[in-house]
């Protein structure tokens, strides 16, 4: 996870608090996300799925920036006003593109599981179907489109640049895989031509 202490039996509040320990942003004014759901302070971060090199997103709770601008300014003039809403706005497309990219993140490791079993079905020497390769290719470009499609700023736009690189990675092995299926019929037709 990153985080000094942190082990996979750490709950979602453990983490906040030591996140507030590192930033001095409070626990009750922290959001926990993984795979683009909110974890509860109790809910043990294992449970959730959150494994060594898991990326769990931690956000300033909207309502609570509000609140903090407001307690900085001291005063509600209207321009005031306008400025806190509009980093409010701000602040919310960032989480629904922070959301979007972590959806397209649970699927893209969905993905990479089915081209990662491909591949060892591949590498024993079983035949496997073109249209195994070219329906995951399809679904891995899907979801670059999806990564297209997300308007984002600052962190999420890192994030979303992230996963478009992950997610390049994957059609590029998936292109690998089937080459070397390819390769691999092609040798085991050549020898057994010279069987005969």
């Amino acid at each position: 996870m990153g985080l000094g202490a942190s082990t996979p039996k750490t709950s979602a509040g453990e983490l906040k608090k030591e996140i507030a320990q590192r930033t001095g942003l409070e626990p009750e004014k922290q959001r926990v996300l993984f795979r683009g759901k909110e974890k509860e302070d109790k809910e043990h971060l294992h449970s959730a799925g959150v494994k060594d090199n898991s990326k769990v997103l931690v956000l300033e709770n909207p309502a609570s920036k509000e609140k903090k601008m407001q307690e900085m300014t001291g005063s509600k003039k209207k321009g005031e006003e306008m400025t806190a809403s509009k980093e409010m706005k701000e602040s919310e497309e960032m989480s629904k593109a922070l959301a979007a990219v972590a959806g397209v993140r649970k699927e893209v490791d969905k993905l990479s599981e089915r081209v990662a079993a491909l591949e060892v079905t591949v590498n024993s020497g079983t035949k496997v179907a073109d249209k195994e390769f070219d329906v995951s290719a399809e679904l891995l470009m899907r979801e670059l489109l999806k990564l297209d499609g997300v308007e984002a700023e600052g962190e999420a736009k890192l994030q979303r640049k992230a996963e478009v690189g992950i997610v390049g990675i994957e059609v590029h092995w998936i292109l690998l895989v089937d080459n070397v299926h390819i390769l691999h019929h092609f040798l085991h037709s050549f020898i057994a031509s010279f069987a005969i």
